[in-house]
């Protein structure tokens, strides 16, 4: 028996193509479920994460309805996607663009961070082409070498080392997103603008490569505080301090030069971060105080403030009381 569950109400026909193809992905045990016609957006009356399924009569049940695209929820799936994307002409948001001719994709970037690794370019696994041109690289995070300690997670979710892999966007390079645990992706025979997502053959996604597990692993770490944290004696001391703090980090950011910008505002955003949680100062003028110093340094206002929001994030997990 399956659940019946609620759609949003469309009026085009379903199609038999989108219908075979989740019925495939479903067949491989990832978990399903309808998203907006033509769109990327989830197409249920309900949590996606909750309902997304493997079960053959629900997943006809949906796509007869209409020509649905296909939603896979990774972590249940157990699945790490590397979503690389295209540079686009109306932002400039890389660090170590500068000396080279043309913007590089988040291909030509996870190519450069294998050659550093003394690694190939981990294109030997399930791999869609977008309608953007980018392409998402699947991996298996179940067994093998997905965990750094050569672990498995106990319920097939998204997992390295133990701990359940996060979505990120850009942290490991720009263009670069990872789609995992409380993530999912828009599958093959979907489609967007008049133009389908294409897998490349047939077979199945690899384990997630060590190197790569690591520099995911690396990435969500929280970056080391470099301010030694003192032993206030009272409240108004350890203001003074944090105020002291706050002058400390915006100048190092602004001061911050290409190849190192996006570490030094993560890095004072978390310290900073720290030092709000804890009551030492108040958020707005951090927040302003380091996407002004940020792009005075020459970032983006959109990568400052994504930046700013996931080391302050960070630094609110770790207050210093």
């Amino acid at each position: 028996m399956y659940h019946c569950v609620s759609v949003a109400d469309v009026t085009p026909r379903a199609d038999p193509v989108l219908l075979r193809a989740a019925l495939a992905a479903a067949m491989r045990g990832w978990h399903v479920f309808p998203c907006a016609v033509g769109g990327k957006r989830p197409a249920l009356r309900g949590n996606w994460q909750d309902l997304a399924t493997t079960s053959p009569d629900q997943v006809r049940d949906w796509w007869y309805r209409a020509p649905y695209n296909i939603g896979i929820a990774c972590g249940p799936s157990g699945l790490v996607v590397i979503d690389l994307d295209l540079p686009r002409d109306d932002r400039h948001d890389e660090d170590d663009d500068d000396d080279v001719l043309f913007p590089l994709s988040g291909a030509d970037r996870l190519a450069g961070l294998a050659r550093r690794h003394g690694q190939r370019y981990p294109g030997g696994t399930y791999i869609v082409d977008t309608p953007s041109g980018g392409c998402h690289l699947y991996f298996s995070a179940v067994g093998g070498t997905s965990a750094v300690d050569g672990s498995s997670p106990v319920d097939g979710s998204s997992a390295i080392d133990g701990t359940r892999v996060r979505n990120s966007a850009g942290v490991i390079a720009p263009h670069i997103d990872v789609r995992a645990d409380g993530g999912y992706i828009v599958g093959a025979a979907s489609r967007a603008g008049g133009r389908v997502y294409r897998a490349r053959g047939r077979r199945d996604p690899v384990p997630l490569p060590p190197w790569l597990a690591h520099l995911i692993s690396e990435a969500h770490e929280p970056p080391v505080v470099t301010v030694p944290r003192p032993p206030f004696a009272d409240r108004a001391q350890g203001r003074a301090y944090a105020m002291a703090a706050l002058r400390a980090e915006t100048a190092r950011v602004a001061a911050a030069r290409p190849g190192t910008r996006n570490d030094t505002l993560n890095r004072a955003a978390f310290s900073l971060g720290q030092l709000v949680t804890a009551g030492l100062l108040p958020p707005i003028p951090v927040i302003t105080g380091l996407i002004d110093a940020a792009m005075r340094a020459g970032l983006s206002e959109a990568e400052a403030v994504r930046t700013v929001r996931s080391g302050m994030a960070g630094g609110a997990r770790k207050p210093r009381l």
